[in-house]
């Protein structure tokens, strides 16, 4: 098969399970293009990019400047270099460019032009729902073909939805040909929303658990802990609540030590709380870091907490893959009852789940698992199986072959003739 992939930015080290389902489709034998924007920071990415020669697949959109004159006269330059390539193209993406004034669908002209000249391909599939609403007017105005796959994940079927308002979706769920979520929580949220829920499935993010070594948790001879969390310093990561809990259990365990590994813009106000709370020397802000320092780290942890919580703006998590990741590497867990968890842990099997944020909770547990080291390797073996039995990468990829297989010969078709001036056009941002 010949696969587009539509995703926000690439490589992004955050994302591994869209590079985990790339790679694979190219190990079975598929041809993946990449279609989106260049990374902030090329620093830091997996060595799978480099290993499979991903960059030489990855067709990345002209960067839009900021000053509006500057990305006016660029965007008519683009047009000018590249009518040649796709004259009807480009005339339909002006013509939706002349019907939908604001600001995005200008960015819908810039999005094209890698697209410009490629072949058809069997499946086009958007990695958000954001993405698929863009796929779809790629698709209308012909700048791309194919079957159209849209992957919900978590803030595209939380934030955005609450963002735009619950009809956002109306005419992806009309034209799409299939929809994946990953995660029940999702799939029965994309459902209320008005997607057919005979073509939306649930279909996990996977790890590759072979590079994730199992090894039994023991207390060390000196009694030191080691405690981990993995996520972008955002609100919905509730870090800040993990933080304070650990803040409050080291009153009594001083030889804790807590490392939380990931960036994001409220790094100087969690900074802020570590030294109000005087704990700067046991609770770290590691910053970003690649796989392999991920893996040694979290391989010198006992603990592991994911503390997500529903942000302000309605985003919310589904089973993320650095939880499970832990879990493949023996850590009991403590996470929350929050959007998609609670598919993933098993509360008093795998880990303990508490109520999102709550400090308290989060203290507690933490304090029953200090005082309870008999427990750890049981829920340990308990975590590494139920990653392995639902969230293998190799077991979902050939799940994913399957779906798009289906999705081809499905004689169900999109009803993609709807014109492409129509008020109800979906939203991109």
């Amino acid at each position: 098969m010949k696969i587009a992939f539509i995703v926000n930015k690439f490589p992004v080290i955050s994302e591994t399970f869209i590079l985990n389902q790339i790679t694979g489709l190219i190990c079975r034998g598929h041809e993946v293009h990449i279609y989106g924007d260049r990374p902030d920071d090329h620093a830091k990415f997996h060595p799978d990019v480099e290993k499979y020669d991903l960059l030489k697949y990855t067709f990345y959109a002209p960067q839009i400047p900021h000053n509006k004159v500057w990305r006016l006269l660029k965007a008519l330059w683009l047009v000018i270099i590249n009518f040649h390539k796709a004259p009807l193209v480009i005339l339909r993406s002006l013509k939706f460019l002349k019907s939908n004034k604001d600001a995005p669908a200008l960015k819908i002209l810039y999005s094209i032009i890698p697209l410009l000249g490629a072949e058809p391909y069997d499946i086009i599939h958007c990695q958000f729902g954001i993405l698929g609403n863009a796929g779809i007017i790629y698709r209308d105005i012909g700048a791309i073909k194919g079957k159209l796959v849209t992957s919900f994940r978590g803030y595209d079927i939380s934030w955005y939805v609450k963002e735009y308002g619950e009809k956002v979706y109306n005419q992806l769920f009309i034209k799409g040909d299939f929809f994946l979520s990953n995660c029940e929580f999702f799939r029965q949220r994309a459902i209320q929303l008005g997607c057919d829920q005979k073509r939306i499935i649930v279909h996990g993010s996977g790890i590759d658990c072979s590079r994730f070594n199992f090894r039994v948790r023991k207390p060390l001879a000196d009694g030191k802990i080691y405690i981990a969390t993995t996520g972008r310093l955002v609100e919905k990561k509730g870090i800040e609540y993990a933080i304070r809990a650990v803040a409050q259990v080291l009153k009594n365990y001083p030889s804790l030590e807590y490392n939380i590994i990931g960036d994001g813009h409220l790094k100087a106000h969690l900074q802020q709380v570590i030294t109000e709370l005087g704990v700067a020397d046991k609770v770290k802000l590691l910053g970003w870091k690649n796989q392999e320092e991920i893996i040694q780290i979290i391989d010198n942890t006992h603990i592991f907490i994911a503390p997500s919580v529903t942000a302000k703006d309605g985003n919310q998590d589904a089973p993320v893959n650095t939880l499970k990741e832990a879990m493949a590497m023996g850590l009991p867990v403590i996470a929350t009852r929050h959007g998609g968890i609670p598919e993933l842990v098993q509360d008093g099997i795998s880990g303990l789940l508490v109520p999102e944020r709550d400090a308290d909770a989060i203290a507690d547990k933490l304090t029953y698992l200090i005082e309870h080291p008999e427990l750890w390797e049981q829920m340990g073996k308990a975590g590494r199986a139920y990653v392995e039995k639902h969230y293998d990468i190799n077991h979902l990829n050939d799940e994913l072959v399957k779906i798009y297989q289906q999705v081809i010969v499905d004689k169900l078709q999109p009803c993609s003739e709807q014109s492409i001036d129509s008020a109800a056009s979906p939203k991109y941002t």
